[in-house]
């Protein structure tokens, strides 16, 4: 279980990045998969709309806030 979680933050983590290049500059890698949330979420809920490269960024540190606390997890059930 835990390696799914470091899985999904892994992907979060590349996907906030990656949202965030894509607002700064047109990503051209695997667009429709990494840049779900910045092209399909975040223009459609009306408080995100304007603060694109905040959510992508937050989303990132989501995504390594979930890697660190299953690292430990796993680590801890060793």
């Amino acid at each position: 279980m835990a390696k799914l979680v470091q899985l999904l933050g892994l992907f979060l983590v590349v996907a906030g990045i990656s949202g965030t290049v894509d607002q700064l500059a047109t990503q051209p890698f695997l667009s429709p998969v990494l840049n779900f949330v910045n092209r399909y979420v975040i223009p459609h809920v009306a408080p995100l709309q304007g603060y694109e490269i905040i959510c992508n960024l937050s989303l990132s540190v989501l995504g390594s806030i979930l890697v660190i606390v299953a690292n430990r997890a796993q680590t801890a059930v060793r």
